[in-house]
């Protein structure tokens, strides 16, 4: 289980190069609308030992002082990624400390990219819709293309409603990056006819910038999970790759919670 600083690293990424995290959630806890059967972090109840979410004068002060010790120590950095332990739009002041960050940023490290990593469910509120458009890289989440199916994979909170984020998404006007993890369970399977043709569907709806497939690697808090090849993922999606609506990139492993 990965309990996360405020900021962190930088550490590598294979999707971000040398990525510098920030975690807008409990450093001791974990804090998520989704309960994700592959989450890293594990399950939401196993992270309540800590519900105190970072000020964005914290985030602020602390990403400061990292980012003027890694200038000195000529440390490069290619992104600076929200991702964390949980959902960090779930953060109040989300929309003020993505200002503050992009501000630093171009203070002291003007090439790297901001990225964020959300599972897309507050999309549809226009504070966090603007502040992710003013990011390089929104990387928003699909897993699965029906309500159903996302139940059984994410576990979402009550209200969940995968017709309202594809709307929400829309709105991007295919500038951001959709982010899709395949694996099988007891009781889905991403490769089945049922779960992949919708899912391509979706992809043709949004047609965002680039599409990344990637599968689990480390332990899963839900056991009997199975990990697809690169090369499976790869003939899966091959339709999409085929149509050039978007760049598609396969990764073989989850990389950040």
């Amino acid at each position: 289980m990965i309990r996360e600083e405020t900021v962190f690293g930088p550490i590598f990424s294979r999707r971000l190069g040398s990525s510098l995290g920030i975690n807008l959630l409990p450093e001791k806890g974990k804090i998520c609308n989704f309960d994700c059967i592959y989450c890293e972090c594990g399950w939401n109840r196993d992270g309540r030992d800590d519900t105190l979410l970072p000020t964005a004068e914290k985030v602020r002060t602390d990403l400061e002082r990292m980012l003027q010790r890694l200038q000195e120590e000529a440390t490069p950095v290619d992104s600076i990624t929200f991702s964390g332990d949980g959902e960090p739009t779930l953060n109040p002041e989300f929309a003020t400390i993505i200002d503050d960050t992009l501000r630093l940023r171009d203070r002291y490290y003007p090439r790297a990219k901001v990225s964020v990593l959300s599972n897309a469910t507050r999309v549809h509120l226009p504070e966090v819709f603007d502040a992710l458009r003013r990011v390089d890289n929104p990387i928003m989440k699909i897993d699965a293309p029906t309500n159903e199916l996302v139940a059984k994979i994410n576990l979402p909170a009550p209200g969940y409603d995968l017709a309202r984020v594809v709307e929400a998404l829309k709105r991007f006007g295919g500038d951001f990056v959709l982010q899709t993890c395949m694996l099988r369970s007891p009781d889905f399977d991403s490769s089945s006819p049922e779960v992949i043709l919708p899912l391509m569907d979706i992809v043709r709806q949004l047609r965002p910038r680039e599409w990344m497939v990637y599968t689990i690697d480390r332990p899963t808090p839900m056991q009997g999970l199975q990990k697809f090849s690169p090369q499976e993922m790869k003939s899966l999606v091959q339709p999409i790759i085929d149509e050039r609506i978007t760049r598609v990139q396969i990764k073989g492993a989850v990389e950040d919670c």
